[in-house]
């Protein structure tokens, strides 16, 4: 199960996930990339706000949970950063 791993960024809220600032624009972080405590990793829109959503802790992106413009739940895993 994702969410039980130590490396799971699960969502703060309901709304839909944006892996990109904007349509069409690179995604704020790819599997693979090295990412800092606090950068943004992904945005979530609940009632037509945007909601940027930081890495908690220092490391690599091993896997993205969700996809693109997808709705995610309060407490669903969004990705894993070990």
């Amino acid at each position: 199960d994702p969410a039980q791993h130590p490396g799971a960024v699960t969502s703060p809220m309901v709304g839909t996930a944006y892996l990109s600032p904007e349509p069409g624009a690179d995604p704020f972080v790819t599997v693979g990339a090295q990412v800092s405590e606090g950068q943004t990793v992904l945005i979530i829109e609940a009632m037509k706000t945007m909601n940027h959503i930081p890495a908690p802790r220092a490391g690599t992106v091993k896997r993205i949970l969700v996809s693109d413009a997808s709705a995610v739940e309060y407490g669903a895993p969004l990705m894993i950063i070990e």
